[in-house]
């Protein structure tokens, strides 16, 4: 478990160092992924549904701020539906007015939520959604989440209807427009996923604050059952066919992305939790203090050894001769210049005259030999002998 929070510090401070890149990273991911949703399921408008101009979009809001991809999101799908038929245009467009007069009026910083609440149904996972921001957001939110789910049913309304609404041509536009309004603010599925995230909204964000131990894991577990049962009674009391299977799965995937969220940001010490009680002049209080668990990050340390120690053999059966001789001490193989030195005495010949050090030096260099002689005497008690 160590290990998990010593990855999480490095994460962190990773995040620090590069915050401005990786968020700009996401920005792009998320831009990316919400064009090409946009253009795979509505893309009737072939010049702006082409691959070139959906990485060019992202690439441009990228560098913007985050709700001017919200912004050409909603362009965009309004550029699809005007090519289906002008009375999806027109409800569509109505749709997105109301809208935004709630979103920018309550939550305009709450982009994120916008962009990712339709990615989630896209993925099959929109269970996750109101877990993950009961956990880590406020009410306000429900807004956008509200918001990204409507956009969601309609696109997929008009996925599902595009070919009878081309098919019937301009003739009879407000009946078009009569009834594909009625189909997207009638949708019985879309109302019971809304109400379920509401009544998990609150759930898990009225426990998570609660001052009860593994709070955040209680929250998470009962707000993806609490899913699970509201939209399954809706279902059966409403008429409304929807897949067990990809609500369990998506239940699982919420507790999931709870835990690693309670993780991330609320992981405290239970064990080492204190009681504390104290008073001023108007009030009693009763406070419950619980240690964050935070574990230091190991630092390397690298040594460099950059230079090469050499060892001198020397061989002591020949310091033994030579200290019995009366000899000095050398090493096992003279080097070429010493050699070249002594070939001319040995035969006889006078050396030619050379530089070589003063005598000053040669005196010095004598010394030295000469107390290297004792100290070798006396390490190999041969002085002794």
């Amino acid at each position: 478990m160590e290990s998990l929070f010593v990855l999480r510090g490095r994460l962190q401070e990773l995040y620090a160092r590069n915050s401005k890149i990786i968020d700009k990273a996401i920005q792009f991911v998320l831009a990316l992924v919400t064009f090409y949703l946009i253009n795979h399921n509505i893309g009737f408008m072939k010049m702006a549904a082409s691959p070139a101009a959906t990485v060019a979009l992202a690439v441009i809001c990228t560098f913007l701020p985050m709700v001017m991809t919200v912004i050409a999101a909603t362009v965009l799908i309004l550029a699809h539906t005007f090519s289906v038929s002008l009375a999806t245009f027109a409800v569509t467009a109505i749709v997105f007015l109301v809208m935004y007069i709630f979103y920018f009026r309550l939550t305009p910083k709450m982009t994120l939520i916008v962009l990712l609440t339709p990615i989630a149904f896209a993925f099959k996972i929109p269970y996750v959604i109101p877990v993950a921001f009961g956990l880590v957001s406020a009410p306000v939110s429900l807004v956008a989440v509200a918001c990204g789910t409507a956009v969601f049913y309609m696109l997929k309304y008009v996925k599902s209807t595009a070919a009878v609404i081309e098919g019937s041509g301009a003739k009879g536009l407000m009946t078009q427009i009569s009834a594909y309004a009625k189909q997207v603010f009638q949708s019985k599925e879309m109302w019971i996923v809304i109400v379920a995230f509401i009544i998990c909204f609150f759930v898990v964000y009225t426990l998570r604050r609660q001052s009860m131990d593994h709070a955040w894991k209680i929250a998470v577990v009962a707000g993806a059952v609490v899913d699970v049962v509201v939209i399954a009674a809706g279902d059966i009391a409403l008429g409304v066919h929807t897949s067990y299977g990809i609500l369990i799965v998506g239940s699982i995937a919420a507790v999931i992305i709870g835990l690693v969220l309670e993780f991330f940001f609320f992981s405290v010490d239970y064990a080492r939790s204190e009681s504390l009680q104290y008073e001023d002049d108007e009030y009693y209080y009763f406070v419950k203090a619980i240690p964050k668990i935070s574990v230091a990050t190991p630092e390397k340390t690298v040594k460099r050894i950059n230079e090469r120690q050499e060892t001198e053999i020397i061989d002591t059966e020949e310091v033994r001769r030579k200290a019995r001789r009366g000899g000095t001490v050398s090493k096992k193989a003279p080097s070429g210049k010493e050699a070249s030195r002594k070939a001319p005495a040995a035969s006889g010949k006078k050396p030619a005259p050379r530089k070589g050090p003063s005598a000053k030096g040669r005196v010095i260099g004598n010394t030295e030999q000469i107390l290297l002689t004792q100290s070798m005497k006396k390490d190999l008690n041969l002085d002794k002998e």
